[in-house]
């Protein structure tokens, strides 16, 4: 693919690239600055995508590096659901929207690597393969962070808890 064709092709993927960047902020309007970030390095860097490779899984890579680079530099965020980004043209049912709001809610709670793990694989449709790929880990990180994550998400749409703090390398 050339510089130009892979310019050309960038719109084809701003909506599920604006769908795993509010994942991964929990805001609308970080989101929408983290695509733009992605956008503008995906344009700068057009001509190192290699010819027959994946643009969508490239795309996200460079999402997932932006944002992860952005975390180091500032202090952890503070995740405040924006009911408003998910409305739609057609207002569904009220219980859809309040088990939707939960949903969010409860996503919002898991740690950013479950979060993401998990927006890439059920939102996006990823392959498990491509989502290791695209966040940089092996494929067996990405299957305990899907496990985890799961599981935390059960445990809080039940009620059961909220999130659980694990002592990493440190006593208890």
């Amino acid at each position: 693919m050339t510089n130009r064709a892979v310019i050309d092709h960038l719109t084809e993927h701003v909506a599920g690239l604006r769908r795993y960047a509010f994942a991964l902020t929990g805001g609308q309007q970080e989101a929408e600055d983290l695509v733009q970030d992605t956008l503008v390095r995906a344009i700068a860097a057009a001509r190192s995508f290699r010819t027959g490779g994946n643009l969508r899984a490239w795309l996200f890579s460079i999402m997932h590096n932006a944002f992860v680079s952005g975390t180091r530099r500032r202090c952890p965020p503070t995740i405040a659901l924006d009911e408003d980004a998910w409305a739609v043209a057609e207002p569904p049912v009220q219980l859809i929207q309040l088990e939707l709001r939960d949903v969010l809610a409860a996503l919002a709670q898991l740690p950013e690597a479950q979060r993401a793990a998990l927006s890439l694989i059920a939102l996006e449709d990823f392959s498990y393969e491509e989502a290791a790929k695209v966040q940089g880990i092996p494929l067996g990180t990405l299957m305990s962070r899907l496990a985890r994550g799961r599981e935390t998400l059960r445990q809080i749409m039940r009620g059961d808890q909220t999130v659980p703090l694990r002592v990493v390398g440190g006593k208890r």
